[in-house]
């Protein structure tokens, strides 16, 4: 049993903040989930100070009356949302984002819910790291077609009933819910917008928005957004970017009224963006009317150290993001489910000019969906993906470790999705390596691929590596390969 110490002032460590809290009342949170709200909510009020060093984690502990693991967890959490960084040797510090607000959202009416419809590759490589194909194993074929045999016998009517353009209500109420439990979102279901595939909403998005206005996509950055945009014949702009993610400055510059950015986990790098970075583009988005953020969550469930971070959704106070997800990432890769969540502002524009659409994913997936989120068995089936890609993902950087490879590899952005990136330190041209593997039977992707134009020399010989379809006992072997490439 820990010893939940209850205090009202403590010094914690000379020269760094004094802070307080009551470990008794964090409720069904973890204790370093707990600790890490107490903090965030703490900086974001202005009770700790930018720049004003926290306690050591041995101290906290000891003074909290918990394990410095808890501590270390709550920390590591807020580094990784940005909330807080650390100098070697040093300590732990408050990040500077004070001047970064957003602009609050003025007084819009409630739109009438009277008025919004509410019912109604197989790879022949012997390792393909481009590859993000579902493994059969992992899909709950017995939970699904359970569910699907209920719903065959417990709605018939319903299924036969078309749906609204935006999704069947059950579908859209479960989403929210699941949300709001586990995310800490607050959406209404009618917000929320279900198609077959991100690529269709992308579509919708133009037509709600406009074909006149600058759509921006990150550089380096997942090449499909770019590419529909294009085939509406809108403008699109790539924006660089820097540790942090896309750089605001650029985008004023280019003109953009909508960014399409991954914050919580960037493709292909695997940059998580700082609450700093996230408060600054909301401050851009609210500068101007008719800017707005399409926030790609795609892998937020998946991520395999801590907790997900929070969404940009989640902060905004303006009503200026637009928050997407799948899908097919938690369930597999041939299950076309995702859904968009529009703002306030954009409700009524939508069911006015584009309700005239049909939903693009049958009845029978919709329902079989809300029933499994419903029953906790969605939950579940994620809790077993984040295991399962945990150990898949730490044997293969074991087997990589113990490997001659070692010496000239480095991973990066390994915490979360399925891919991380591997720099391989040789002097062997990229081209190279690329073909040699290809010879060895494995295909390799290059970061520089994900550039717009030319990719900067500093990249060269990294390469996205999407192990989901990996076989790890293959691993081995694998390194062997690859340096074989090297030499």
């Amino acid at each position: 049993m820990l010893n939940l110490k209850i205090f009202s002032q403590v010094s914690l460590q000379k020269g760094a903040a004094v802070i307080t809290y009551n470990l008794m009342n964090s409720g069904s949170d973890s204790l370093y989930a707990y600790l890490c709200k107490s903090i965030k909510r703490d900086i974001l009020h202005g009770t700790l100070k930018p720049g004003e060093r926290l306690p050591s984690k041995r101290t906290f502990a000891s003074n909290l009356g918990v394990s410095v693991v808890t501590v270390e967890n709550a920390y590591a959490q807020l580094i990784a949302e940005g909330y807080i960084y650390s100098i070697p040797k040093r300590g732990f510090y408050v990040a500077d984002f004070s001047n970064l607000t957003a602009q609050p959202q003025k007084e819009i009416p409630a739109f009438s819910e009277e008025k919004i419809p509410l019912t109604g590759g197989d790879s022949s490589y012997f390792a393909d790291f481009s590859s993000n194909q579902t493994s059969s194993d992992l899909f709950p074929f017995t939970i699904w077609s359970k569910v699907i045999r209920e719903i065959l016998n417990d709605s018939r009517v319903q299924l036969m009933t078309n749906s609204p353009c935006g999704g069947i209500f059950a579908l859209r109420e479960s989403i929210a819910q699941y949300l709001k439990d586990f995310r800490g979102m607050s959406v209404r279901p009618e917000q929320i917008i279900i198609g077959a595939g991100t690529e269709y909403l992308y579509g919708l998005l133009i037509q709600l928005l406009g074909s006149d206005r600058m759509y921006a996509v990150e550089n380096p950055g997942y090449r499909k957004p770019e590419r529909i945009y294009n085939s509406y014949h809108v403008p699109c702009a790539r924006i660089s970017m820097d540790e942090a993610g896309v750089q605001v400055p650029e985008l004023e510059r280019a003109g953009a009224d909508i960014v399409h950015i991954t914050p919580s986990h960037q493709y292909p790098t695997g940059i998580v963006m700082p609450i700093s970075r996230r408060y600054e583009l909301l401050a851009w988005a609210s500068r101007k009317d008719g800017r707005y953020i399409i926030e790609d969550d795609y892998d937020s469930e998946l991520r395999l150290s801590g907790q997900p971070i929070p969404t940009l959704h989640s902060i905004d106070m303006s009503g200026k993001v637009i928050y997407m997800n799948t899908f097919t990432k938690t369930l597999c890769s041939t299950v076309r489910i995702s859904y968009m969540i529009l703002p306030q502002p954009l409700l009524k524009p939508f069911y006015e000019n584009l309700s005239f659409y049909s939903c693009t994913v049958s009845n029978f997936e919709q329902y079989t969906l809300a029933r499994f989120i419903e029953e906790g068995k969605f939950e579940s089936h994620v809790n077993r993906l984040r295991s399962h890609y945990r150990k898949k993902r730490d044997m293969f950087l074991e087997a990589l470790h113990s490997s001659r490879l070692q010496d000239m590899a480095e991973i990066s952005g390994s915490e979360a999705g399925f891919h991380f990136l591997l720099t391989l330190r040789t002097d062997v041209p990229q081209e190279t390596v690329i073909a040699r593997a290809r010879s060895k039977s494995i295909k390799l992707v290059p970061l520089s691929a994900y550039y717009y134009g030319d990719a900067p020399e500093h990249v060269q010989n990294i390469y996205v590596m999407n192990f989901s379809s990996l076989e790890v006992s293959r691993a081995e072997e694998i390194c062997k390969r690859l340096y074989a490439c090297c030499g």
